[in-house]
C-alpha cells in the first residue's frame, strides 16, 4: 500500500504543531477528547431529523483504554465516524477542519445542545507531541466499510479499508519511549488519565468512561492480616459533564457553591462571597466568582499569579487569564465560560479582542457592586473582608494616577475618630456638618496614636470627625483621591486646620510677628531638622506638635524612606508648632528677652524632640535630648 504524503506543505506545519504551537504536551488528550466531543455532537444533530441514527442521547460516551504492555492509549467516541473521503479531507490536510465546515454550514440555524468545540483542524496533530504512531479506525454512519488511518509524523500517512462493527472512531497513540525530561509512560496511568481530565475536560457533555482495576477485599476472607485481596475491573466516569455555572443559581445551594469552591480552589475555608452571573449582550459568558476569606498563601509573592479560569463551552482553554481581573482585585477566584471569544489555534491563549475586554469591564463592575452589596446588607462580613483585603484596594486607589477612583473609593473603609468604627467616604460626607468643606484625616502607624495628636484632638472639640490612617498607601491613595462628592481632603498635621475665627487668626499672626526674633533663634538652635518655628493656637493643651509644609507630609516621608533602595532621602518641610496659649511660650519669651540664650536653644531642642515623640518619631539623637534635660533640671 503506498504512503500517501500530507498536502499544502503540511510536513511544515506537523513540525510547527509537535513543536511550538502548544505549551504543554499533556494538551493533547484534551484536543481528542474534545473532538470526540463534536463527532458525537455532529450525530445527536443528525438524530434530530433521522431515526436512523439508532442511538438515543444517553447512549453517548468517549471512552478511554490503555496497553501497558504495547505502550497504547486509545480514545474511541460514538459519534458520526468519518470515511474514507473524509479521513483524507480532514486528517490528510492539517488546518482543515470538519467542525469548522459543519458550524459553517449550519450557522443559520439553532440546535439545543449541540456546542461544537474544534474549529481549526489542527488539535488532532497534538497527538504526534506524545506518540510515534497514530492509528485511527473510523465507520460512518451508514457506511458498509470502516477505514483505518495510519501515520509516524510528517512522513505521510496510509488509509485503508479495517473491520469496525460500531460507527464512531477509535484513536489509538502509540506512545514515545520514555526520556529523562519526559515521562511518557505516565499517559498510561488511569490517575494521570482522570487527572487530566478534570482538568481540562471535566464539563464536556458526554461520560468520559474508562475500566480501571481496583483492589478489593476478597468475600469470606479473615480481618488484619488474614485478609485476602482481589483485583477486579470496574468502569468509571472521570468527567461531572454537568457545569455549575450553567445551572441556575436558583437552583443551586450554599453548601454546593462551597463544596466546588473547596474542591477547585483547594481552600478549607468557605468563600466569603459567591457571584454567579450570566451575560448577554455584545458577548455572552458565565461566570462564577469567589471572594476569600483570607490571603493566599503566596499573595504578596513573585509567584503569585491572579487571574480566571477561562472555559470556552466548557472545555478549559487557560488555568489563568490575567486579562480577565484587574490587580486591585486579583485576589478574586473563580472561572468564565464564553463560546464568543477569538482563539488562536492553539486554545492556549487569546486574541486580544473586544470581547475580552468586554467580560473584564463586565466582571469588574460585577465584582464592585457585589462588594458594595456586602458592605450594606452584611457590614461584619465585609469589615473581616476588608481587614485582609483592604491595602490591595487601596493600592488600587493609588495606581494608574487614581484611574479607578470610581470603582474603588466607596468601597474603601477608615478608622473613624467617631466611636472608632470603620466608615466609608460616602457615610463620613453624609454624616459631615452643614458648614464642613472638607474630609479631616490624619496618618500614623496605631489608631490609639493617631488619637492622641494634638491636631486630632482640636478637630474632634470642633465636633467634626477624622480618618485614621494607618496604612503606608493610605495618604497616597487619599491624595490620588484628591476629593470626593465635591470635599476636599486635608491632613490635619500640615498646619492647614482652619478651625479659627477671624479674630484668633489674626491674633495668632500678631503673635508670631512680634516673637520673630525668638521664634527665628529657636529655629537656628534646632538646626535642619525643622523649616520653621511658630505659634499656633489649635493645638488646645499641648505644649508643641510637628505640622508639614509642602507635598510631602512626615508620614509620607517615614514611608518612603523604607522603601528599598539607593540615593538620597525623602524629606518632608517640617514645622514646629509651639502653643500660643501655653505656659511654655510665655517661659520662651521671658528667657529670650532676659538675654537666657543657651536655655532657649536648649529648650527649643527639647521641644522639638518632645514633638517627634508625639507624632510616634524616634528621636534623632537620644544621648543629646538626655543631656539637655538633665541640665534643664539642674
Amino acid at each position: 500500500m503506498d504512503k500517501k504524503q500530507f498536502r499544502t506543505e503540511s510536513k511544515k506545519l506537523l513540525d510547527m504543531m509537535i513543536n511550538s504551537i502548544y505549551t504543554h504536551k499533556e494538551i493533547f488528550l484534551r484536543e481528542l477528547i474534545s473532538n470526540a466531543s463534536d463527532a458525537i455532537d455532529k450525530r445527536y444533530y443528525r438524530s434530530l431529523s433521522d431515526n436512523a441514527v439508532g442511538l438515543s442521547r444517553d447512549d453517548y460516551a468517549i471512552r478511554l483504554a490503555v496497553d501497558k504492555d504495547a505502550r497504547t492509549l486509545t480514545v474511541t467516541d460514538n459519534g458520526c465516524g468519518m470515511t474514507a473521503e473524509e479521513l483524507e479531507n480532514n486528517l490528510g490536510t492539517i488546518a482543515r477542519s470538519g467542525s469548522f465546515d459543519f458550524k459553517n454550514e449550519h450557522s443559520e440555524e439553532t440546535t439545543e445542545n449541540v456546542d461544537i468545540i474544534g474549529q481549526f483542524g489542527v488539535g488532532f496533530y497534538s497527538a504526534f507531541m506524545v506518540a510515534d504512531k497514530i492509528v485511527v479506525e473510523s465507520r460512518a454512519i451508514g457506511a458498509d466499510t470502516a477505514f483505518r488511518w495510519t501515520s509516524e509524523g510528517a512522513d505521510g500517512y496510509t488509509v485503508e479499508p479495517c473491520d469496525k462493527g460500531e460507527v464512531g472512531s477509535a484513536i489509538t497513540l502509540y506512545l514515545k519511549a520514555d526520556t529523562d525530561d519526559e515521562k511518557y509512560g505516565d499517559y498510561l496511568n488511569d490517575y494521570r488519565l482522570r487527572e487530566l481530565v478534570k482538568k481540562y475536560s471535566d464539563y464536556i457533555h458526554y461520560p468520559i468512561r474508562m475500566d480501571v482495576e481496583r483492589s478489593r477485599k476478597k468475600e469470606g476472607s479473615g480481618e488484619g492480616e488474614n485478609a485476602e485481596y482481589e483485583t477486579y475491573t470496574a468502569e468509571e466516569t472521570f468527567n461531572s459533564m454537568v457545569p455549575l455555572w450553567r445551572k441556575n443559581a436558583s437552583e443551586i445551594g450554599e453548601e454546593e457553591y462551597e463544596s466546588f469552591y473547596r474542591d477547585k480552589f483547594f481552600d478549607f475555608e468557605k468563600p466569603a462571597r459567591v457571584i454567579h452571573t450570566h451575560s448577554e449582550g455584545a458577548t455572552t459568558f458565565d461566570a462564577l466568582l469567589f471572594i476569600p476569606k483570607h490571603l493566599p498563601y503566596d499573595f504578596y509573592t513573585k509567584e503569585y499569579k491572579k487571574g480566571l479560569q477561562l472555559y470556552s463551552s466548557g472545555v478549559m482553554i487557560m488555568e489563568k487569564c490575567e486579562d480577565l481581573l484587574p490587580d486591585y482585585f486579583s485576589f478574586v477566584k473563580g472561572l468564565v465560560d464564553s463560546a464568543d471569544l477569538s482563539l488562536n489555534i492553539s486554545r492556549e491563549m487569546l486574541q486580544h479582542d473586544r470581547q475580552l475586554k468586554l467580560i473584564a469591564k463586565t466582571i469588574e463592575k460585577k465584582i464592585k457592586n457585589e462588594l458594595g452589596k456586602l458592605m450594606s446588607s452584611d457590614r461584619e462580613t465585609y469589615e473581616a473582608f476588608f481587614k485582609v483585603f483592604g491595602t490591595q484596594l487601596k493600592y488600587g486607589l493609588y495606581s494608574d494616577y487614581g484611574m479607578h477612583k470610581d470603582v474603588l473609593q466607596d468601597l474603601i473603609l477608615f478608622a473613624s475618630s467617631r466611636e472608632m468604627k470603620m466608615i466609608s467616604l460616602k457615610e463620613y460626607v453624609a454624616s459631615m456638618k452643614e458648614e464642613q468643606k472638607t474630609v479631616y484625616y490624619a496618618c500614623g502607624e496605631t489608631v490609639e496614636q493617631i488619637d492622641m495628636l494634638p491636631q486630632v484632638e482640636a478637630v474632634k472639640d470642633h465636633g467634626m470627625e477624622v480618618l485614621y490612617c494607618t496604612d503606608d498607601v493610605d495618604e497616597f491613595a487619599i491624595q490620588m483621591l484628591r476629593e470626593y462628592d465635591g470635599k476636599t481632603f486635608t491632613n490635619v498635621c500640615t498646619g492647614k486646620l482652619d478651625l479659627a475665627t477671624d479674630e484668633e487668626k489674626e491674633a495668632i499672626k500678631t503673635e508670631n510677628e512680634n516673637a520673630a526674633d525668638l521664634l527665628a533663634f529657636m529655629k537656628e538652635s534646632i538646626g535642619e531638622s525643622v523649616s520653621n518655628v511658630r505659634f499656633s493656637g489649635e493645638l488646645k493643651n499641648h505644649p508643641v506638635a510637628l505640622a508639614s509644609e509642602g507635598e510631602i507630609s512626615v508620614e509620607m516621608e517615614k514611608v518612603l524612606n523604607k522603601m528599598p533602595g539607593e540615593g538620597n532621602k525623602v524629606k518632608a518641610a517640617v514645622v514646629l508648632e509651639v502653643n500660643a496659649d501655653h505656659a511654655i511660650a510665655e517661659k520662651l519669651k521671658t528667657l529670650f528677652a532676659d538675654g537666657e540664650r543657651e536655655k532657649v536653644a536648649n529648650i527649643a531642642k527639647v521641644l522639638y524632640a518632645q514633638a517627634r515623640l508625639i507624632g510616634g518619631m524616634s528621636i534623632e539623637n537620644p544621648t543629646e535630648l538626655s543631656d539637655l534635660v538633665c541640665g534643664l533640671i539642674l
